[in-house]
């Protein structure tokens, strides 16, 4: 039995997916549905139970889970990153992460941690996930601090050598739909070119990059969730890893994706980066992937113009975009 928290959010259900496909239905997903449409992703697929994270909270703490779980993988937590509450994301992403952790390395499972590129902060350390530099990496954000965290808390502990904690960059694909603000930029980009035949960018902020050139490491999320199922199978494999597609690709080479899976003539505009933005903005993101070969991963990451176009013409250009 595998538990997945945040089961319906974006790479939680994208991963369910995954499974579901290799015939694996035998799934507890853990989320919190409110009133989003987050219950959308679950339409389609296939897994005995859904709790809500508080209740399953409260379940592994008095050791009452009903089932034997033989992995954990803990994708749910606030991804915002302009949230502002400290303390919510103090008990969201790293205490109740903390706690799961424990609990499963003590029922003898596999636990998984999504982690974020956002603990790398402005990147002047590098993007290297070699554990001697976590320490010294400083978020830019609350989010990313919170995520940082529980990596050192790893760290602390040792327990980096029994766990797998993945720092996932920019990832887009379908199952988004529900993150509002926090969507990717390829599906931002698909809509506004679709209303207004044009796609808006910021405008940079450093001398000498030219508008538009600011950098990411995209990873679809297709590829995200084949690594994740690897990995539930590979349980020798541990440690604090980053998941990209290992190459930074400017936001006009994916602005220039869209309108080709569009089959639309190319029309950038640059904006004025807000304010609140400046100071706090990647301008370069570069997964270092190395890690992969290291341990015999067999998976080919998609390009971004295949996984702009699967995404678009499979997908948002649909009358049904959910996996």
């Amino acid at each position: 039995m595998y538990v997945i928290t945040g089961g319906a959010g974006f790479i939680g259900s994208a991963l369910l997916w995954q499974l579901n496909r290799m015939d694996m239905d035998e799934i507890v997903v853990v989320d919190n549905l409110a009133t989003t449409e987050k219950w959308r992703n679950l339409v389609k697929r296939r897994y005995v139970e859904y709790l809500h994270r508080d209740r399953f909270y409260d379940l592994i703490l008095r050791d009452a889970l009903p089932w034997k779980i033989t992995a954990v993988v803990h994708l749910g937590a606030c991804s915002s990153t302009t949230e502002r509450d400290a303390d919510f994301l103090m008990e969201n992403n790293f205490h109740y992460s903390r706690d799961l952790c424990r609990y499963a390395l003590d029922k003898g499972a596999r636990f998984i941690n999504a982690s974020s590129a956002a603990t790398y902060g402005d990147g002047s350390l590098g993007f290297s996930d070699d554990p001697a530099l976590i320490p010294r990496l400083r978020p830019l954000n609350m989010y990313g601090y919170s995520k940082q965290l529980l990596d050192l808390w790893l760290l602390r502990e040792k327990l980096h050598n029994e766990v797998v904690s993945l720092k996932f960059f920019n990832v887009y694909g379908p199952n988004e739909y529900h993150k509002g603000s926090m969507q990717s930029v390829a599906v931002k980009a698909q809509r506004q070119i679709a209303a207004q035949g044009k796609l808006s960018l910021f405008k940079s902020c450093v001398p000498g990059l030219a508008d538009g050139e600011q950098k990411r490491d995209f990873v679809y999320v297709k590829d995200c969730t084949a690594l994740l199922a690897w990995l539930l199978e590979r349980k020798d494999v541990c440690g604090i890893h980053n998941v990209g597609a290992g190459r930074a690709r400017s936001f006009n080479e994916l602005g220039r994706a869209v309108f080709a899976a569009l089959g639309r003539e190319c029309r950038i505009e640059y904006l004025e980066m807000p304010a609140s933005l400046r100071g706090k903005y990647q301008n370069y993101t570069c997964a270092e992937m190395g890690w992969l070969t290291r341990v015999d991963c067999p998976l080919d990451f998609t390009s971004l113009e295949e996984g702009v176009a699967d995404y678009v013409r499979n997908y948002l250009e649909t009358s049904d975009p959910y996996l």
